[in-house]
């Protein structure tokens, strides 16, 4: 171990995100409820603040915080920038439907300490701090699932509560079973410990973790809380629950991957290997004939899941495996926020029959929900595309051919819900159009076209990025 290093600046975007929901929840208390809006611009200006401090971080060569137990370095680095840009965006669907209600800037805090969960997941380097940082990103998602007190909202809650209390006692056995094996809690160590352990010991500690990973992930077999808890929440929490929790996820699952299974006896990459196929092609067959557009949407995550598992199961094989993922999270995250962002701006079509007309009435939008929908296909030239050929070829590379065919089969296969929705979209029969599309959010539609354009920059950028995201993890 090497020597104590507790300087704050090192965690400098994940301390300004802690101190604005600190200093939001108070000022919440004191604002009027004219003014609540004060604190999600103060969160607004965190998440911009954080972003500027990761990628000045990021310039700098990979260091550790802590004793270790933080790793700052690009994988850290790029899980922070995505983290709070995806966190801006929900910030933005939320203002106008959230102006005036007495708990506003509750919103705005609980938002916020769920993003610093999904950060502290994406840098951890030390179990504990893993479990802890698992905590504090779910507890403030129960919350948010529940947030409007309805009936849907209630039981989208409580689904959500039931089954990540009965994972995330199984991560915590988990990783009790992990320590029991290595007798250590640093990644590091516990790698270069695990190398001599039992196996039926390494593997019943690598299966409680999973649990608990795959849960914040939305994966097989740890999904069947998402779809209710998508379709029940409100759209703006909806677009949280099925990004930033997922970001922290993999990307903690991918370094877990590198510093503690990729020695040991366990079979890990074929492992995930296998929960990729299995949450792929899960995900496409409950999704091909959902009519409620979150639920389609819902269904839509668990089968992303699976093409961002792919770069992780390779993660000892191939030197690629690092900058799909990355990549992929980033491109995942602003394509399928810009396609919750229309349904945030049209709060009265829940259903693909109510966005008929679409086109006719609201063609930018419409546009924007056509990119964003054939994005998370992976048409180009959206950034999912230049994402789903790097995830091809980190696995070929690492030797799982297999893997990359099924995935392109489900690709093709995962058309056939996506034009579902496009083709009443894009519809000009004006004697059919829906009532559901007379009134919508201003301040959504914006944040529709923004993140429409960042997919389409980012996959034209591509080059340039993903060199950037090459760089080396910590010592």
């Amino acid at each position: 171990m090497t020597e104590m290093n507790e300087n704050p600046l090192d965690l400098l975007p994940e301390v300004l995100l802690a101190a604005s929901a600190v200093l939001g929840l108070l000022l919440g208390s004191w604002l009027p409820r004219a003014r609540q809006w004060a604190v999600g611009l103060l969160a607004v200006l965190a998440c911009v603040t954080g972003i500027v401090a990761a990628a000045v971080a990021a310039a700098e060569p990979a260091t550790t915080a802590f004793g270790e137990a933080f790793a700052v370095d690009t994988v850290t680095g790029a899980s922070r920038i995505v983290v709070l840009g995806g966190t801006l965006l929900v910030l933005g669907v939320s203002f106008s439907s959230l102006r005036g209600d007495p708990r506003e800037s509750e919103f705005y805090v609980l938002v916020q300490l769920a993003a610093l969960g999904a950060l502290m997941m994406a840098g951890t380097q030390d179990l504990l701090l893993f479990a802890a940082a698992y905590l504090l990103a779910s507890i403030p998602a129960y919350t948010l699932a529940g947030f409007r007190k309805d009936g849907p909202g209630t039981e989208a809650a409580l689904k959500y509560y039931v089954v990540g209390a009965l994972l995330g006692v199984l991560l915590l056995a988990g990783v009790t079973v992990l320590y029991a094996a290595g007798q250590a809690t640093l990644y590091p160590m516990l790698g270069d410990a695990l190398r001599d352990a039992p196996e039926p010991l390494i593997a019943v500690g690598a299966i409680g973790l999973l649990a608990g990973v795959l849960f914040k992930a939305g994966g097989v077999p740890a999904h069947f809380w998402v779809p209710d808890a998508v379709q029940g929440s409100s759209a703006p929490v909806a677009a949280l629950l099925t990004t930033l929790p997922k970001i922290g996820a993999l990307a903690a699952l991918f370094r877990v991957g590198d510093a503690v299974f990729a020695g040991s006896p366990l079979p890990w990459p074929a492992l995930i290997a296998v929960l990729a196929a299995a949450s792929m092609t899960l995900g496409n067959l409950g999704a091909f004939f959902q009519q409620d557009v979150k639920r389609l949407l819902a269904y839509s995550t668990i089968s992303q899941v699976g093409y961002l598992l792919m770069p992780v199961a390779v993660v000892d094989r191939s030197d690629l495996a690092q900058q799909a993922l990355l990549y992929y999270l980033a491109a995942y995250t602003v394509t399928n926020l810009g396609a919750f962002a229309v349904v945030c701006a049209l709060p009265q079509a829940h259903t693909l029959d109510d966005y008929r007309g679409l086109a006719k009435d609201r063609p930018l939008l419409a546009a924007s929900l056509v990119v964003c929908l054939l994005g998370l296909v992976g048409t180009p030239p959206t950034a999912v595309f230049l994402g789903k050929l790097q995830a091809f070829a980190a696995v070929f590379d690492g030797g799982y051919a297999w893997l990359a065919v099924l995935a392109a089969v489900n690709t093709v296969a995962s058309l056939f819900y996506y034009l579902r929705w496009i083709v009443p979209a894009v519809s000009r029969d004006a004697s059919r159009t829906s009532p559901g599309l007379a009134e919508g959010d201003r301040t959504a539609r914006v944040v529709a076209y923004a993140a429409t354009a960042v997919s389409v920059g980012l996959g034209l950028a591509g080059g340039p990025v993903l060199d950037a995201l090459a760089g080396p993890m910590s010592p």
